[in-house]
């Protein structure tokens, strides 16, 4: 049956920094489709804040403390949670962060944190889950890339440089564990409405005038569209695509020229 393809009943999921935002949303959707969701986070109080939303939204979701930049730290984490939850079956990389800091202004120090965050902590977090998921005979990773894997702009050099190398890692993760039925996936999210973005979409911010022009769906996305995109890359539907990137953008990517108004004559 079609609804088996998406039933995730008893996979474990590990969802990096799914405390909040397109992370938790990722979450969710999984969650609900039955899946055991873990997720991490440098904080505890963000833990215990993430858990309530996901028990309120019906997920016992369970959380552990580590650092996805620290290769120790990384394995204590997923040790825990092999310990008391199982081996991880779906592994979604999704914890990030980004500075916006034109070149010449940027300390290295901070550029060296954006692609330690975004790029190293996907190879550190990969390399632990994927022995588990050979040995169980398979398993899903879904890289969280981005827009800015394939394109620049003003003042991101950091959080592009790491989302490009890392579309080019889930390429290369591919290669390498393809023979293990192992799935390697990335999403690019295009601009989405998230507590991140509220700053930018409100009170006729510029930005929010520029994304309603150039995106064809005339809109921001919603968390739900990645989390959507993620369980079909999480389910048995997708088991014969591989180092995909999946660009959930409402068609900016397909026609980044787009201007609304002008285009619809």
């Amino acid at each position: 049956m079609i609804q088996e393809l998406f039933n995730l009943k008893d996979k474990v999921v590990l969802v990096t920094g799914g405390t909040h935002g397109i992370g938790m949303s990722v979450g969710t959707v999984l969650g609900k489709a039955g899946a055991k969701i873990c997720v991490n986070d440098l904080s505890e109080e963000k833990l215990d804040e993430a858990k309530k939303e996901y028990t309120a939204n019906g997920i016992d979701a369970f959380t552990v403390l580590f650092d996805v930049t620290d290769e120790a730290d990384v394995d204590t984490g997923i040790s825990k949670i092999e310990e008391e939850v199982g081996t991880i079956d779906i592994l979604v990389n999704n914890a990030g962060i980004i500075k916006r800091v034109p070149i010449l202004d940027m300390p290295v120090d901070d550029y060296k944190q954006v692609i330690d965050v975004d790029l190293v902590a996907p190879f550190i977090v990969g390399k632990r889950v994927a022995p588990g998921m050979i040995k169980k005979g398979g398993g899903k990773i879904i890289n969280m890339c981005s827009m800015m894997s394939v394109y620049g702009r003003n003042s991101v050099s950091a959080y592009a440089s790491a989302k490009g190398g890392l579309k080019l890692l889930t390429a290369n993760m591919c290669c390498e564990w393809a023979k293990y039925n192992i799935q390697v996936n990335g999403i690019g999210p295009g601009y989405i409405a998230t507590a991140q973005t509220a700053s930018i979409r409100e009170g006729g911010h510029p930005f929010n005038d520029l994304v309603m022009m150039r995106t064809p769906a005339g809109r921001w996305g919603e968390p739900e569209d990645i989390g959507n995109a993620a369980l079909f890359l999480a389910s048995d539907a997708s088991t014969f695509v591989n180092g995909h990137i999946l660009y959930v953008d409402g068609g900016i990517l397909a026609n980044f020229g787009y201007v609304k108004g002008e285009n619809d004559l």
